[in-house]
């Protein structure tokens, strides 16, 4: 049974945006579709793999292995509710919480240490993979918001 779409506000979309330029490592536009599943862990989402499955193909009739912003943010919008204003509230304060500088970024021990605060299910290898794909320069920091500082 499909789910009736959700409608993204503004916030919600600028979460997106952030979410999937950080795993748009050759800022093509695009994603492999794998990717998905890990903004979704990450974003703090529950999902049922058939239905994400299903959704991913459906968005990606070509077979490419890859979505566009757009498509990302139909697959995405059916996984979003009403918590999702608190988890970004959360996550911006535990940024704000690690960045004492204010400088816009922190390192990505930093940003291990907020996830497996937001669930503690993740296994290191799961971690160590959220973050490769993160900081996907290698800096071995990794910003917010994809600006100076916290909006």
């Amino acid at each position: 049974m499909q789910k009736a779409e959700t409608v993204i506000d503004e916030e919600q979309m600028n979460m997106l945006r952030r979410a999937f330029s950080m795993f748009d490592s050759g800022k093509q536009g695009q994603i492999e579709k794998e990717k998905v599943r890990t903004i979704l862990n990450t974003l703090g989402h529950t999902f049922d793999d058939l239905e994400l499955e299903a959704l991913l193909e459906e968005q990606d009739k070509e077979g490419i292995g890859k979505l566009n912003f757009d498509s990302f943010c139909r697959v995405a919008s059916h996984f979003l509710d009403e918590d999702d204003e608190v988890m970004q509230k959360e996550l911006k304060e535990a940024f704000r919480l690690y960045d004492k500088e204010g400088h816009g970024y922190i390192p990505t021990s930093s940003l291990r240490e907020i996830l497996a605060a937001l669930d503690d299910q993740l296994t290191p290898d799961q971690l160590d993979e959220m973050i490769a794909e993160i900081d996907t320069d290698g800096s071995g920091t990794v910003d917010f918001d994809g600006e100076t500082g916290i909006s």
